[in-house]
């Protein structure tokens, strides 16, 4: 740059900085001094919306942003009208409604069709509603809507693809005590609602095996009408060209039956204290819970800016008080619960550490009382509404969130300009409004206090605060699951003798303390056939190492009442509780295990009637091993434990596992079986061949502890 250019940028500067007010008289000495700019005029771009002569709703977004058309059908009917005995039904139905593929194609062939165009089909089921949707390119919107139209009017819900997803429900089943945050939720439902509510109801193990193809057939021809949808259009599209093209589509398919909506009473919850026992944790989940309201009582927008001031943001006072403050919590917050057509959960909730459950439990009370004596601050009011009014736009900074929103208000029969009344609604609330919603909802004696944790390390007793009510968060058996036996017989004693005998006699049984095993597992799974290579040491009573040679590397898994931990080559994880909880009872039902205690009074030894075992007539022996059910199938003959029948966790759940033993073999004086062949739900699972079987060797306590950073669990 020459001298002459540089002189005329400084004179340019010069003349820049002299048209502002010097610093003398701009500079504010307070940030309460910066005046806020008023927020623009929210407007946002209204849907054109259709309703055709057989009664559905359509609205379409018209968005040039990018060549990419979007839609999604509502349609009316969710599980909470589903039958009480079928719970689960709306949410496989919304799983194997898109896998189950059309009648012209499976859902294989539909993934391998959109794969190649770089689209979307996809179903899912809801509380309220049903949905299909769609996702592609411009260019492919009219093979893809060909797809959607086909999935919507024409499913065929495969069988194959039924039993995968009741597959996939009985996994999230198993591990819905995994968390104690979604206890809390789960349960807080049932007693705000009532444990039989459609609200609150979950699926179980025997609802889910009650869904029939026939159900999910059913269900589309009562509520996959016309006159129950509403479909969004949003994206690079001419309305016009989009109208015809849906008119062609839909204005020949004849009105079904109407929908209707299932008719619950809400009564709240009978106030007191709650517990659920969760004794792998080291912290308590607390949630004090009582019934909300809807978002169209008069009172909603005083509520939202009460939810704000009180609960939900980084800056309300639970979090300021009770975490910040005291420093009794990880997480705080809460508020009164808003929804549609029904009423929302009051929830307050918290998470601390087991040993402060009581004094987070007091803290809860003291800002409870605390709304009484001292309402909110003129600030308080001000940073609520702001936090509000300042975030609101980011909930709908583009088409499709609006056309969303838009859809969700025709659905529950909101005004069409609900969303355009909200801001101005919180700009009005004042401080005598957020004090009247405070005391009209917030009643501390109506709510029930809920603790998920371990009891035994809480600070105080729960029964400071009252009768306690323990809650059974046990997961009920899958159906066909064997009624445990009560009582031994005579005929089971002496059948176990037998079992004994053939082992190597009672001396030698007791003497064992551990195994040793090196194995080749031959596992049959959806990719094919695959063989494992096993090496496992048994500790007796309750530690198992377990190390396999995977396809995608070394997996230790190592199973202890302490440590519970899976270790790979992506690194270690702890296991879930139900799938620890499982394992232990595997150790229970170990037959050397059980043939130990045959004189304990916890172990129930039933024997009674017979089956055919290849050529044998096997006597059945139902065992209950403190806890751990098994049926064992034994030749009378030899006393060799034939077959063994018991419920365990699958890949895709809680399944029947059966397992046959055969080449019995003698080692150190003891008749052991060195194949096995593995059932579950009847498909044949794969075989396991024991290659080395050693008694009593020497096990390293080492290998049962958790790796730390750099250290190695091999053997």
């Amino acid at each position: 740059m020459n001298s002459r250019r540089v002189t005329t940028f400084v004179f340019a500067i010069f003349v820049g900085l002299a048209a502002f007010p010097s610093r003398a008289t701009a500079q504010a000495t307070d940030w309460k001094q910066i005046k806020a700019p008023d927020l623009h005029a929210f407007h946002p771009q209204q849907p054109r919306r259709l309703e055709f002569t057989n009664g559905m709703i359509v609205f379409l977004q018209e968005d040039h942003e990018l060549p990419l058309i979007r839609g999604t059908a509502q349609i009316r009917g969710g599980s909470r009208e589903e039958p009480a005995d079928k719970v689960g039904l709306v949410e496989i139905y919304g799983q194997a409604w898109r896998t189950g593929g059309t009648t012209s194609k499976t859902g294989d062939q539909l993934d391998d069709y959109l794969e190649a165009h770089a689209a979307k089909v996809e179903t899912s089921g809801g509380t309220d509603s049903t949905t299909v949707s769609w996702d592609c390119l411009k260019d492919d919107f009219d093979d893809v809507f060909k797809v959607f139209l086909e999935l919507l009017r024409e499913p065929e819900f495969r069988s194959e693809k039924l039993d995968l997803a009741k597959r996939q429900v009985n996994t999230v089943i198993s591990r819905r005590n995994d968390q104690p945050f979604q206890i809390a939720i789960r349960e807080a439902a049932k007693l705000v609602y009532g444990a039989d509510s459609p609200y609150a109801r979950v699926p179980e193990y025997a609802t889910v095996a009650a869904v029939t193809r026939g159900d999910l057939r059913s269900w589309h021809r009562q509520y996959v009408h016309p006159n129950n949808i509403i479909l969004g259009v949003v994206g690079d599209f001419d309305s016009s060209a989009m109208e015809a093209k849906l008119r062609e589509a839909f204005d020949a398919w004849p009105r079904g039956p109407q929908a209707t909506k299932i008719q619950a009473s809400f009564h709240g919850p009978k106030p007191g204290i709650y517990f659920a026992a969760k004794n792998d944790v080291t912290a308590s989940t607390v949630q004090m819970v009582g019934l909300g309201t809807t978002r169209d009582n008069p009172d909603y927008y005083a509520i939202e800016v009460f939810n704000d001031f009180f609960g939900g943001s980084s800056s309300s006072r639970l979090y300021s008080n009770i975490r910040s403050k005291k420093g009794l919590a990880y997480a705080v917050g809460g508020g009164i619960g808003t929804d549609f057509d029904h009423p929302g959960v009051l929830r307050l909730f918290l998470g601390t550490k087991s040993g402060t459950t009581a004094a987070a439990i007091d803290a809860f009370d003291e800002e409870l009382e605390a709304l009484k004596t001292k309402p909110a601050t003129p600030e308080e009011l001000t940073k609520a509404k702001d936090d509000i009014l300042n975030s609101f736009i980011f909930r709908f900074d583009s088409k499709d969130k609006v056309l969303r929103e838009r859809m969700t208000y025709e659905f529950y029969g909101y005004p069409a300009d609900f969303l355009e009344r909200y801001r101005e609604g919180i700009a009005k609330v004042n401080i005598q409004d957020v004090s009247r919603v405070a005391e009209k909802y917030v009643h501390e004696d109506q709510l029930a206090t809920l603790v998920v944790g371990k009891a035994a390390d809480f600070d105080k007793p729960l029964s400071t605060y009252g009768p306690v009510t323990t809650l059974d968060i046990t997961i009920p058996s899958p159906p066909g699951t064997a009624k445990a036996a009560t009582a031994s017989n005579s005929a089971g004693q002496a059948l176990i003798a037998k079992v004994i005998e053939s082992l190597g006699g009672a001396a030698k049984v007791k003497s064992v303390k551990a195994l040793h095993e090196k194995s080749t597992l031959h596992a049959k799974t959806p990719q094919g056939d695959i063989s494992i290579q096993m090496e496992e040491f048994v500790a007796f009573p309750d530690q198992l190492w377990q190390k396999m040679q995977m396809p995608m590397g070394e997996m230790i898994m190592v199973i202890s009442p302490s440590v519970t931990f899976m270790k790979s080559p992506m690194g270690s994880q702890d296991l879930p509780g139900a799938q620890k909880e499982d394992a232990l009872k595997e150790l229970k039902r170990h037959p050397i295990f059980v043939a130990q205690h045959a004189e304990d009074p916890k172990f129930v030894f039933a024997a009674g009637g017979t089956e055919k075992i290849g050529e044998v007539e096997a006597q059945i022996l139902d065992i209950n091993a403190d806890g751990a059910q098994v049926r064992w199938y034994v030749d009378p003959q030899t006393g060799h434990i034939l077959r063994t029948s018991s419920q365990t966790m699958g890949m895709g759940g809680p399944a029947e596992q059966i397992v046959d033993y055969s080449e019995w073999k003698d080692v150190e004086g003891m008749s052991l079986p060195f194949k096995l062949k593995i059932k579950q739900d009847g498909n044949d699972a794969g075989s396991q061949d024991i290659q080395e079987l050693q008694i009593n060797p020497a096990v390293d306590p080492k290998l049962f502890e958790k790796p730390t950073a750099g250290t190695s669990t091999g053997n």
